[in-house]
């Protein structure tokens, strides 16, 4: 799930990332895809907590002998810098920020899947721990110039404008690719997303 043409895939605790969504002072906030949750403990804890508190319990996957029963999800953090991971983060857990966006050529840049409806994906902090297990509700693939001001106001940073979402986007990929020209019609993927781990209120667990 991800937004540096304002978004930007930054890898979790070391990942690759993939480029995605700028704030309203001029940043990034795509999140980046590259964590492995085999092999960090804390993640592996906090995706079998999100598991039951889904009532999913454990969900086996066939892996090799030895090789951990866990189905694991993407891992990737908001921006392109620990201050702006944890900036945007925020903004998801205050619940002001329910959408992001990315453009369509980083995933395939990066050989990354664009992201399904019921995809879920564990979102981290600056400092690479676990903090959000998010669920993406709809996936659109739009030219730019046909983002509309409902998502603008969906990614929830700065005014929530869509003249400011334009222009913050494109003064990002204006940076990253300066000797690129700008296209309007370039293909952005949107994805709006919802929280389901942590959550207020009992678990199924219980």
């Amino acid at each position: 799930m991800t937004d540096e043409t304002d978004e930007q895939l930054v890898p979790a605790a070391g990942g690759s990332g993939v480029p995605g969504d700028v704030d309203g002072d001029g940043l990034s906030d795509v999140p980046a895809v590259g964590g492995d949750v085999e092999e960090d403990d804390a993640l592996v804890a906090f995706w079998q907590a999100a598991q039951a508190h889904l009532g999913l319990g454990r969900m086996d996957v066939v892996m090799g002998p030895g090789d951990r029963d866990l189905v694991a999800p993407p891992v990737w953090s908001f921006g392109d810098s620990p201050q702006l991971a944890d900036e945007l983060l925020e903004l998801v857990l205050a619940g002001r920020k329910t959408a992001t966006a990315g453009a369509l050529s980083d995933y395939e840049a990066a050989g990354e899947a664009l992201p399904q409806v019921g995809d879920v994906s564990i979102v981290t902090d600056g400092s690479g721990t676990p903090r959000v297990v998010l669920r993406a509700t709809q996936v659109d693939v739009v030219p730019f110039d046909e983002v509309g001001a409902e998502h603008a106001a969906l990614e929830g940073e700065g005014d929530r404008s869509l003249e400011q979402w334009r222009r913050d986007h494109e003064a990002v990929w204006r940076r990253r690719l300066p000797a690129e020209p700008f296209d309007p019609r370039m293909a952005m993927v949107l994805e709006r997303f919802e929280v389901v781990y942590p959550t207020l209120g009992p678990t199924p667990a219980e």
